[in-house]
């Protein structure tokens, strides 16, 4: 029997974990990171779409109000799409809006001081990363695990997988299925907790 462990991005599961990466960079003041790691857990996007987003997305500069929304073109599927932003989105935007102090709504989100555009890919990994690794969580975390985690935990808090399957704009069920990342220990909750 092999006990080689999979490559595949995990979710992460404990949601004392979930809090803790996403605490780790707002008790050392790096509201960015703070926001990036925020942004990616309670919307679900692709980190690609994610470092796309601009403060005219999610901020009007004539009302000076965080939307409640946003709306997005997948870069990966082109399908539009409309997300309702979570408070806390909304409270780490907040919090953003008064480091960042954008000047015109192409102002990236998430913005390398250095050069004025967007991080890239690799330094979001490495900033999830590094918060992975200083909170010592159960799982490595990368980009996608923020995604991942937040299917995973609309499904534990009993949200049809169907709907899931809509907000990830996946093909199939079976894609989502394999995409949430069920532990055996999550099929054990299942069997011990039957009330019948």
């Amino acid at each position: 029997m092999s006990t080689k462990k999979s490559n595949a991005t995990q979710p992460i599961r404990d949601k004392k974990q979930v809090h803790a990466l996403i605490n780790y960079y707002l008790h050392r003041g790096q509201i960015r990171n703070y926001t990036l790691i925020t942004m990616g857990i309670y919307t679900a996007l692709r980190i690609g779409d994610l470092l796309r987003l601009t403060w005219g997305d999610v901020y009007d500069l004539n009302t000076k109000r965080i939307r409640k929304s946003i709306t997005i073109t997948e870069s990966k599927t082109q399908k539009s799409k409309t997300i309702a932003l979570h408070e806390n989105c909304i409270i780490a935007l907040k919090r953003c809006l008064h480091t960042a102090r954008p000047t015109s709504r192409l102002y990236p989100l998430f913005e390398n001081k250095q050069s004025g555009k967007a991080i890239s890919r690799v330094q979001a990994y490495r900033i999830i990363r590094v918060a992975s690794d200083e909170v010592e969580l159960d799982v490595p975390a990368s980009c996608h695990s923020l995604r991942k985690t937040f299917g995973y935990h609309a499904w534990k808090d009993g949200i049809s997988p169907a709907v899931i399957m809509e907000i990830y704009n996946h093909s199939s069920l079976s894609v989502t299925r394999r995409y949430l990342g069920v532990s055996q220990d999550d099929k054990n909750e299942v069997y011990l907790g039957m009330a019948i």
